[in-house]
């Protein structure tokens, strides 16, 4: 069965707000991704290149809160409420797909789910009823 993680999505501040948690919660962060390492060069301002893509802080019992800087620059746009995706670690391709075809069903998909760059089966889709979600099969992890 999947393993669901709460995915937050800030206006530029995640890594300041990963600071915070970090130091409450303890423990390292196990990935740290900026813009600027994963965008074409001059995609985004110097500045936004520094923000996150992704920062993942590993929290026990395989529990991993991730975030986002959400910027209008990538195509985001930040507004309260909109904040949190739920993520669901599929343990293979087919649960991926299961997951994903069935919860997105009558909902909006906003990312198909497809081979990604770092190594991931993923997909992101706001289901009928208005929550948002998304599946990471990780190759890595095999």
């Amino acid at each position: 069965m999947a393993i669901i993680n709460p995915y937050l999505n800030f206006p530029g501040t995640a890594e300041e707000a990963f600071n915070f948690y970090k130091s409450i919660f303890g423990g390292e962060f196990s990935v740290i991704q900026r813009f600027k390492d994963t965008m074409e060069p001059g995609k985004l301002s110097a500045e936004d290149g520094e923000k996150l893509m992704h920062i993942s802080l590993p929290m026990g019992n395989g529990n991993v809160l991730m975030a986002t800087d959400a910027l209008e620059a990538t195509g985001h746009k930040f507004i309260p409420g909109n904040n949190f995706d739920l993520s669901l670690a599929a343990n293979s391709e087919a649960e991926a797909e299961k997951l994903f075809y069935g919860l997105s069903e009558g909902g909006k998909v906003t990312q198909p789910l497809a081979k990604m760059f770092w190594g991931a089966y993923f997909g992101m889709w706001t289901d009928k009823f208005g929550v948002r979600w998304m599946v990471n099969y990780d190759y890595n992890e095999q």
